[in-house]
């Protein structure tokens, strides 16, 4: 299960996320962003609440993480212990950008 809570306003967009994003959820947030980041400078994901990640939610990050480095930035807030350890072994904390 995941609740996806998007907020856009003027060129940001903000997604929190809770619960789980894996191969079952990963398609509903990749379909979210897709329809909310044309015109998008600046895309921040609250993780606070997200309990695990799985490959299939890693390529959905990944993917945005390639559309931002085009048309702006992208930064992972509120990042837990549990995700970043996955984000340290599969190397996205070199790729992504964690505040």
């Amino acid at each position: 299960m995941l609740n996806i809570t998007k907020t856009i306003k003027n060129n940001k967009a903000d997604f929190a996320l809770e619960g789980r994003l894996d191969t079952v959820t990963a398609p509903e947030l990749e379909k979210e962003l897709k329809a909310s980041l044309d015109g998008v400078t600046e895309l921040r994901f609250d993780f606070e609440k997200l309990e695990y990640i799985s490959s299939a939610g890693l390529r959905v990050l990944l993917s945005a993480q390639k559309q931002m480095n085009r048309q702006g930035t992208m930064t992972l807030h509120h990042v837990n212990q549990t995700i970043m350890e996955i984000f340290e072994v599969t190397g996205f904390s070199d790729i992504l950008t964690i505040e």
